[in-house]
Formats: structure tokens, C-alpha cells, sequence
């Protein structure tokens, strides 16, 4: 069957259907000629930048039709998009491009990275001087190579260590000729997307949108209402959402939130934490069981489980049931353990095949291709998969990972903590919060001081929410700290 790369793909849309909007994002349109232009120019410009195949391209662009320029070049010249937040602390974004080693890095000020070349936006020269008559349109006869990118994503994550990661895709930007569109999305249909594009899922669902010729319709940042008006004036059949939106979409007074017509919604997704039953409840009786669908996996992608609201009134609690040998529950020796025992849980992917690679941590593995998330939980009677508290100490909050340890390196910097430790403490909205337990003098440490020393080491959903001044030893003389214990102490229950 023939491998089709990503850009021959998005070249063939456009020549079926050059006019037909292919991004929308809050009242800026590209149509997929457009699209094809402009990411043709940026390419040309890359490539005169150094950017050669199998190259990382750091991106720092918010949610934009720039983004998805800047992700189209980079398949064009076989190098790999490397996302990123827009609004990251220079020194957290000069980690993140030191592993990754971009020749060029877009969304930054010019003079950002000395070295390397770093560009703003998108715009091109070429593109400018086309548009004031100083410059000849590119040669439509001397098409860029048909090539295709080895790793076509290589989205961040915190580490255990307290520093970032790339994990790359194993799959390449290529699709089977005639690849039906999977996570439930149609052709002829639109993607609403809220979430923000440097993050896995929302990089997923988005560009394999745009990929299988779907209108990708991304809101600039997340806004219930205008989540919901989004879906009603897009005809949107299917959205991407986490929890966390779920709760604030709910909590809209019931005439604003009922204001809307969802009946082009085929597919509600949610993902990246867990779902309160409560919410999944709503949901499944505001919108009927068979548009909600869960999915639970890693962006290391060894596996995945998916589950219909239908479905989960069956198997409350679980977030579906993996295919066979993908998914292990094993006891601290790595032993399997039986159906309806917890322990932590292990995944592979079918055959065996790589389907990541980090870059700047190493995977926890065992013997059999058997990798773990971090992730207690266990299996039913029936195969259905439940999880339970993370076996690490990485708190979810709105969606998003956040590593104790990457926060705590950040407050150990400022003179007045002593010692500390960063756990997460339930929340109404974000799932868990980020919440900090300092030693300290309290007549020498500003709260308010140390929350904008954190703000300019930290992204935003990192820093704190609260903070905990305390006068005793958070940690032994290994310089160990049982984060688990001071959770129970603040919520009750075992450690």
C-alpha cells in the first residue's frame, strides 16, 4: 500500500478543494491553498536558515494559524516540530532548546538564542516582497522535494528530575494512501479545538484534523462560552476537551449553556486527567452517553484504551479496556498481579514497535518491552482498566503535568527557603492544585515576593496556587521527603 507524506497529503487536499477553509482561529481563516503558500515560503526560508531533514524546529507560537505555518513547513524540509509554549520563562524555554538543538527557533525575539537562527512569527521576506512588487513568486515548476519527516512531532514534558524532555514520535509524518481518519473524526467534518497546541493531545487531534482534510477550528485560549459558540457557528462534530474545561462549560449558568445548538456534535473527547464521576455523569445526561468518549494513554503512545459513555455506565470508573498484552498490572517485584488487585501499571505496544523516544530522561522499563507511566490501577473480570492515584508525585492540574520536583528546584533558589516540598491538594476546578510546603522564617519570606520570583523560572501552571509556611524539616538527612505522607496529613487518610 503506498506511504503518502504529510505534505504530498496536504498538497492533494488542496488541489481537490484549494478554497475550502482548512484553519480557522478566532476570526482569521486559511484556506488549504493558502495554507500550501505560505508554508511553502516558510520552508524555503528554513532551509536557507540550516533547518535539513530530521532537524528539530522549536516552536513557540500560541494558539495561531502562524502554528500551524510554522508545523507544515517543518514536515516540508523532513524536520521535526518541536512545540512549545509561548509564554515559558527564558530559562525553562533555553533547557528546552538546548536538548532539542534546533537550528532555528520561531516565536522568540531575534536576538534570543545566539547561534541559532530565531524568527517571531512566520513571516517570510520572500512572502513580503511578493506582496510590495519587489520580489518574483516562487517557481510553482521547482516544487520543494517530496520528503518525509522521521519523527513527525516532538512535544515536552517535566521530569521526574525536575528537568524537561522531548519525547519524539516513533511515527513518521507519513499516511497509508488511503487512510480512513481515526479518533472518530470525518473528512467533511470540523475539529473544535480549545486546548493549547504545544501540548500532545491537542497536537494530535489537531493536525490529524488537518491531515484528513477536516476545518480545524481552534479557539486562540480556552473560554467555555465561546467553546460552545465555536461548535454552534462551525457546525463542529467533534472537540477535544480535558476535565477541567468540562467543569467550567457545566458551571455556565444553565440558560447561557443551553443557549447553543450542539446538534451538529457528534464526538465529545476527553483526556489528559481524570474525569469525577459526578461530571461524567452530566455530561452523559446533557449531551447522551454515545457522544462522550474517554481516552487514556501517555504521549509516549505504547498503547491507548477508549471508552463510549455507553460503554462506561457499564464499567463505571474505567477508562477502557486495552487490547490484548498491551497492559500489565504488576505488584513492586514486577510481578503480574490477578484481575481486581491494584498495583502499578505497565503498557507495551502491539508488535513491540518503538513508538517514542526521549530525549534528556530514560524510560522505566522491564524485561518483555514493558514500559510504566507511573500509573497504579488494575484490570476487571472483564479486561476494563481503572486507575488510581499516580505511583510518582506528578500532579495533574487543568490537564496539565507538573513534576514536585522541577518546582521545588525553583524554590530552592530563593534565599529564604530552607526546605520544601510541592504536593497536590484536591481542587473544584483544576483536579489537584499545585501547592507548596516551605520552611521558612516567616518574617523574612514575602509569599507574594516568592510567587513572582517562581513566575519568572516557571510557566504559569506550575507556580504554586498556594503556599504552606512551616517551621520543621521537610526532609531527612538523604534529603528525602514523603510527599505522599504530608498529602494525607492536609486530606486525611493513609499515606
Amino acid at each position: 500500500m503506498a506511504i503518502v507524506s504529510f505534505p504530498r497529503r496536504l498538497a492533494e487536499l488542496a488541489e481537490a478543494d484549494p478554497g475550502r477553509i482548512a484553519v480557522t482561529c478566532g476570526e482569521d481563516t486559511i484556506t488549504r491553498a493558502e495554507l500550501e503558500q505560505r508554508a511553502d515560503r516558510l520552508a524555503r526560508e528554513l532551509a536557507l536558515d540550516g533547518v535539513v531533514s530530521g532537524a528539530m524546529v522549536t516552536i513557540a507560537l500560541p494558539n495561531s494559524i502562524d502554528w500551524f505555518v510554522a508545523v507544515v513547513a517543518c514536515w516540508k524540509l523532513g524536520a521535526t516540530p518541536q512545540p512549545v509554549s509561548s509564554r515559558l520563562p527564558e530559562r525553562e524555554l533555553a533547557a528546552i532548546v538546548e536538548l532539542a538543538d534546533p537550528p532555528v527557533v520561531l516565536g522568540v525575539a531575534a536576538d534570543a538564542f545566539p547561534g541559532r537562527v530565531c524568527r517571531p512569527t512566520t513571516a517570510v521576506a520572500i512572502a513580503t516582497a511578493v506582496a510590495t512588487g519587489g520580489g518574483p513568486e516562487p517557481d510553482p515548476l521547482d516544487p520543494l522535494p517530496d520528503v518525509i519527516s522521521p519523527a513527525w512531532k516532538a512535544p515536552t514534558s517535566g521530569g521526574s528530575t525536575g528537568r524537561p524532555k522531548l519525547i519524539v514520535a516513533g511515527m513518521s509524518a507519513s499516511i497509508e494512501g488511503d487512510d480512513r481518519p481515526v479518533l472518530l473524526l470525518d473528512p467533511d467534518g470540523c475539529l473544535v479545538m480549545p486546548g493549547p497546541l504545544y501540548h500532545n493531545g491537542p497536537i494530535v487531534w489537531s493536525c490529524t484534523a488537518l491531515i484528513h482534510g477536516c476545518h480545524v477550528v481552534v479557539l486562540p485560549r480556552f473560554d467555555a462560552e465561546a467553546t460552545l459558540a465555536a461548535i454552534e457557528r462551525h457546525r463542529g462534530d467533534v472537540v477535544y476537551l480535558v476535565p477541567t474545561m468540562m467543569k467550567r462549560i457545566w458551571r455556565l449558568p444553565i440558560d447561557t449553556r443551553e443557549r447553543f445548538d450542539l446538534s451538529s456534535l457528534r464526538v465529545a473527547w476527553h483526556l489528559a486527567e481524570p474525569c469525577p464521576p459526578w461530571l461524567k455523569d452530566a455530561w452523559i445526561e446533557w449531551l447522551g452517553p454515545e457522544r462522550i468518549y474517554e481516552l487514556y494513554g501517555g504521549t509516549e503512545a505504547q498503547t491507548a484504551t477508549i471508552i463510549s459513555g455507553t460503554e462506561w455506565l457499564a464499567h463505571r470508573g474505567s477508562v477502557g479496556r486495552p487490547a490484548e498484552g498491551t497492559v500489565m498490572i504488576a505488584d513492586d517485584s514486577g510481578a503480574e498481579v490477578p484481575a481486581g488487585i491494584r498495583g502499578e501499571v505497565w503498557m507495551r505496544s502491539v508488535g513491540g514497535a518503538a513508538t517514542y523516544r526521549y530525549v534528556g530522561a530514560e524510560a522505566r522499563a522491564m524485561t518483555g518491552g514493558w514500559e510504566s507511566l507511573g500509573d497504579l490501577g488494575w484490570l476487571d473480570d472483564d479486561g476494563y482498566l481503572y486507575l488510581g492515584d499516580r505511583m510518582t508525585d506528578m500532579i495533574l492540574t487543568g490537564g496539565s503535568n507538573v513534576y514536585p520536583a522541577e518546582v521545588e528546584a525553583a524554590l530552592q533558589e530563593h534565599e529564604g527557603v530552607h526546605s520544601c516540598a510541592v504536593i497536590g491538594l484536591p481542587d473544584d476546578d483544576l483536579g489537584h492544585r499545585v501547592h507548596a510546603i516551605v520552611e521558612a522564617d516567616p518574617d523574612q519570606l514575602d509569599v507574594a515576593e516568592l510567587l513572582e520570583f517562581l513566575g519568572a523560572r516557571l510557566v504559569r501552571y506550575k507556580v504554586p496556587r498556594s503556599v504552606e509556611i512551616v517551621d520543621e524539616p521537610l526532609r531527612d538527612d538523604a534529603g528525602k521527603v514523603r510527599r505522599g505522607a504530608l498529602r494525607a496529613e492536609r486530606i486525611g487518610g493513609a499515606a
